[in-house]
């Protein structure tokens, strides 16, 4: 399988914080990576720095053969083929939920109303909230918003679809309808990065598990290898206190 997502040797500070050391990390086509580790070990900006939400300071990002610089177009052309989701859902409030998956079809990749429309209709009958399309986010539980903010994001058709902590924000009983909603996906082929603490989810969908701490890649292996033989003492004990 072809690498999809290289990072080579990526540094990024904050000012004088050291927030991502000597990053090496791929992801090949297909491939469903589940990023771990304590708050703070640098786990968000690193999916972050995939789609140029954060501009990494050092080192080499290459996304589908393009090498993610201070070069606009390339910029631009990464971003239509990595959908991103996050911790807060970031819906339009003002927009309908259709509107809501159809505002970047229509200004970014300049299809009509109706073929947007018949697209997002499809996306959120798979999220299966296509009977909500009609209602603002504001309407919705955070679970629905989520699924919404999912659909959105497959509107664009992506490659690569990130997400950043997509069940953090939501109550217990919404998690599963969305992590449902994401094994779905991951069912389907797409290439995935998910920065999680859902476990379960790691065990049933990843190939590949990455633990951070500190700035540093500590461990990454295959999902079984992972949670049956951690070898670093800081991912043992990561493992004891969350399973």
């Amino acid at each position: 399988m072809e690498n999809i997502i290289q990072l080579k040797q990526v540094n990024k500070w904050y000012g004088d914080f050291h927030v991502l050391k000597d990053i090496n990390f791929e992801v090949s086509e297909k491939e469903k990576v589940v990023i771990c580790g304590p708050s703070g070990s640098g786990k968000s900006t690193l999916i972050r720095c995939i789609n140029r939400l954060e501009e990494h300071q050092k080192g080499e990002i290459i996304v589908d053969g393009m090498t993610l610089d201070e070069n606009t177009k390339n910029i631009s052309a990464i971003r239509s083929e990595v959908g991103m989701v996050f911790q807060q859902f970031n819906l339009f409030p003002h927009l309908s939920i259709l509107e809501n998956c159809t505002l970047a079809q229509i200004w970014v990749k300049k299809k009509t109303k109706k073929e947007s429309e018949a697209l997002a209709m499809d996306y959120l009958k798979k999220v299966q909230i296509d009977d909500q399309a009609a209602k603002f986010p504001g309407q919705l539980s955070g679970g629905q918003q989520q699924r919404a903010a999912i659909a959105r994001a497959l509107c664009m058709e992506p490659k690569i679809m990130l997400f950043d902590e997509p069940t953090s924000a939501l109550d217990p009983e919404m998690i599963k309808e969305v992590l449902d909603v994401m094994v779905d996906l991951a069912k389907g082929g797409m290439t995935m990065c998910v920065v999680t603490h859902e476990m379960g989810f790691a065990k049933e969908v990843a190939d590949r598990v990455v633990f951070m701490d500190e700035g540093n890649i500590v461990e990454a292996k295959k999902t079984k290898d992972f949670f049956d033989n951690p070898e670093n003492e800081r991912t043992k004990l990561f493992l004891s206190q969350i399973l």
